[in-house]
């Protein structure tokens, strides 16, 4: 493969750092305190659920979040910290990525409706694909320091 600059395994960790990165700031824009101690972010996802043309979108999220809105407000809120730290740092990359991946998918079907969080969670799950399947964790990773996932 003939690339620019970085050789095609330091371009797939450039693009893993940027997702991480991505994930970090996503991360860091929550009102951590409005998702915690009000459910801002989880009533707002229970909205759009409850709207949402797909019955299994609704009832799955009335069995698996509506019930434990607190605790899942805290997996999501740090499952983005521990995807974006974990990326950034090429540790644990290939459980990562494929945890962004099912994230991006369940956020890009329960936000089916909205353009902007569509567009975003493509991108991002489109990122991981090619970065799980470019093993991008060879490169710049506490992976390959540690000689995983060969």
């Amino acid at each position: 493969m003939d690339t620019i600059w970085l050789d095609g395994a330091e371009w797939l960790a450039v693009l893993r750092v940027g997702l991480g990165l991505w994930w970090l700031e996503s991360w860091r824009h929550k009102d951590r305190k409005g998702w915690f101690e009000r459910g801002t972010g989880i009533a707002w996802a229970a909205d759009v659920a409850a709207r949402h043309r797909w019955h299994a979108v609704r009832s799955g999220f009335d069995a698996v979040v509506a019930p434990r809105p607190r605790t899942m407000a805290y997996v999501v809120v740090y499952a983005e910290l521990a995807l974006g730290l974990g990326l950034v740092a090429g540790f644990l990359t290939p459980v990562a990525l494929a945890g962004g991946l099912v994230l991006n998918a369940l956020y890009f079907t329960l936000m089916i409706h909205d353009w902007a969080e569509q567009g975003q969670n493509a991108m991002m799950a489109l990122i991981s694909a090619v970065a799980l399947f470019g093993m991008a964790w060879q490169t710049w990773s506490v992976d390959s320091a540690l000689g995983l996932f060969r």
